[in-house]
Formats: structure tokens, C-alpha cells, sequence
């Protein structure tokens, strides 16, 4: 049975390599002693981990994203404590263990696996619903793309209301509702009333069924945009792209999704040779955290080792470059508006 292990201020000086006359993000990040303290703390965002990887093999994707939360948020905390970001603004929560269900799956059948699947997203709805009831913007890393369904849930059910929603993938995971994995979060997310405008920004179309590409002609709530029509052809411009998803996403709490496939050479379930580049990830971050209105950001896929037995030790410093570029943008926008 899954639980979530909140993060002491012992666990994270073990992540955080202390410098003489240098002070770290980690040093002044917030912590908590329980779930109901959380609107005891002026903390406005929330970090927390789904380390598992039964969604992408449920998927029959490559493995491994179980491996990416402590090696990102090791990255985060050691970031420099600056005061364009010092820190006090992000409490670290901590993350959820799945052991149990990962020693299962490993016995597992594609369909076990979509069964494990569901009980992960039992376990992360509820508390990201306390999160967002709190006041409070969730990140989340770690995990694959299925996990998007259980935080649009628990968003959804925090605001009394569905969200809008943009994801930058090279996939649009609206696969069909044939047993929950990664690649049906979103189709899962608006059949249960969570997801309102879904806006998938960079898809390939070499990875992207006929069937979900007709449906968004026929769907005015959908918006998809292609990567070879921005990168290939230059039909349209990234930041035009980008801009179409936030309009449509307009007046209403949107969930910020990024998986980490979309990045040229990033380990991932899915890595591509095909990409957008890091600062392309990163413009796309600031963007959409300075003009929506963020409900949370989603980072998910990435991996420092997959079960095919590839690694990469750079991953967790991209994440820590996406995360810190999400707080600082949604920062810089809610001071302009006081």
C-alpha cells in the first residue's frame, strides 16, 4: 500500500552541499510536519515526487522514471539562493512511496500493470487536492505522463471547477480509455469532468495516431500544434504556437504539463534525436507561467537510468533550470499585479 513520506529538514541537508559564503536553495526552502500544516506556512509552491514507472510500462514504454525525483530535487536544492529566487517561497513536501506497487509490477501483465496504474492514481489525487485547497501551486516531477490525470483530479476537485490545460510533448497521450497508463491521462482527465481546454503544443507526427489527429478538427476545445510544422516546415513560429494554446487557455486555472521526451537527446521513456532544445523547454516555461494562470506544473518522463540500461547524470539539472524558471516567472508575474 502506497504512502507519502513528507520530507524533514534532516532528509533534504543530506541532498544539499554547503559552500563557505554561498547559501543554497535548500537552505531556505520551507518544510512541514504533516499535510494539515500546510497552510501554516507563506510558501506558495509545493514540490513534491511520484517516483514510479508502472504508467510508462503499462504504455509499453522503456522504463525507469522512478529514478528521476531525488537525483531533480537534489538538483533544485542546490541551486544558488538568490534574490531573484532565495527559496522561501517553495516548500519541499516530499514524495510518495511506491515500493509495494513497483515490486508487483514486476510480476505484472500489461493488464496488471493498468490495474497498479489506477491505485497510483488513488494515491496522488487526494493529495494534491489538499495541496491546491491550501492555497497552494504543485509541482510535481517524477513518474510518467499518467500522472496527469490524478493531479487534474485533484486540482479539479480543490477548485470546484475543470481546468484548461498545455502540454509541451511530443506525444499527445489521448490515447484511447482502454485501462489508465501514460499515454491516456488527458482522454481520462476530460471524460471525469477535470479537464476543460486541452492544448498540446510540439506533437511529432511520425508518434501520433490518425484517429486522435481528426478528432481535434471536430473538438474546439483541443488544440494541437505540430513540431514539424514549427521546426521542419516553419509554418508557424514556436512562440506563436505557444501563444494559440495560452489564448485558448484563457480565464481559467491551467495545468502546465512538460514531459521530458520533448527535449533532443534528454533521457526518457521515449528519448528523442528529434527535439526542441533547452532553451526552447525553457522560453516555453517562462511563457506560459507569466501569462496563464498556473494551477500547477507538471515535469514527467525524465529518468537518470532506464531499464534498458541507459543513463544520463545531466537530466536532474534540467529540471532544476525548468522548475526554478517556472517559480521565478510566476513570481515576476504576481508582483506586477500587486
Amino acid at each position: 500500500m502506497s504512502s507519502f513520506k513528507i520530507a524533514d529538514r534532516v532528509y533534504l541537508n543530506s541532498l544539499i552541499t554547503k559552500r563557505e559564503g554561498e547559501v543554497k536553495l535548500g537552505e531556505r526552502v520551507a518544510v512541514v510536519d504533516s499535510l494539515n500544516a500546510l497552510s501554516n506556512t507563506d510558501a506558495k509552491f509545493v514540490l513534491l515526487g511520484v517516483p514510479e514507472d508502472i504508467g510508462v510500462r503499462a504504455n509499453l514504454g522503456v522504463g525507469g522514471t522512478h529514478t528521476f525525483w531525488e537525483p531533480a530535487l537534489k538538483a533544485i536544492l542546490n541551486v544558488q539562493s538568490t534574490n531573484k529566487l532565495s527559496g522561501e517561497g517553495l516548500l519541499v513536501l516530499g514524495a510518495f512511496d511506491f515500493e509495494d506497487e513497483l515490486a508487483k509490477a514486476e510480476d505484472c501483465d500489461v493488464a496488471g500493470l493498468r490495474k497498479l496504474v489506477a491505485e497510483v492514481d488513488n494515491a496522488v489525487t487526494p493529495i494534491i487536492q489538499k495541496i491546491v485547497a491550501a492555497g497552494k501551486v504543485p509541482i510535481v516531477i517524477g513518474g510518467g505522463h499518467n500522472n496527469a490525470y490524478p493531479i487534474l483530479k485533484g486540482c479539479s476537485q480543490a477548485l470546484g471547477s475543470p481546468l484548461n490545460c498545455i502540454n509541451l510533448d511530443p506525444h499527445s497521450d489521448y490515447r484511447a480509455m482502454e485501462g489508465r497508463h501514460s499515454g491516456n491521462g488527458f482522454r481520462y482527465a476530460r471524460r471525469g469532468g477535470y479537464l476543460e481546454k486541452y492544448c498540446a503544443v510540439g506533437l511529432h507526427e511520425n508518434y501520433n495516431a490518425q484517429d486522435i489527429v481528426d478528432e481535434v478538427n471536430d473538438d474546439p476545445d483541443l488544440y494541437f500544434s505540430f513540431y514539424e510544422d514549427i521546426f521542419v516546415k516553419e509554418q508557424k513560429t514556436f512562440y506563436d504556437a505557444v501563444r494559440k494554446a495560452m489564448n485558448k487557455c484563457e480565464g481559467k486555472p491551467t495545468g502546465m504539463e512538460l514531459d521530458m521526451d520533448c527535449l533532443e537527446g534528454s533521457l526518457a521513456s521515449a528519448a528523442t534525436p528529434s527535439g526542441i532544445t533547452a532553451i526552447q523547454a525553457r522560453r516555453f516555461v517562462g511563457w506560459c507561467a507569466h501569462t496563464v494562470h498556473p494551477a500547477y506544473f507538471h515535469l514527467t518522463e525524465g529518468a537518470v537510468e532506464l531499464r534498458n540500461g541507459r543513463k544520463d547524470a545531466m537530466t536532474p539539472k534540467m529540471a532544476a533550470y525548468l522548475v526554478t524558471d517556472f517559480i521565478k516567472a510566476y513570481q515576476e508575474k504576481r508582483s506586477k499585479l500587486l
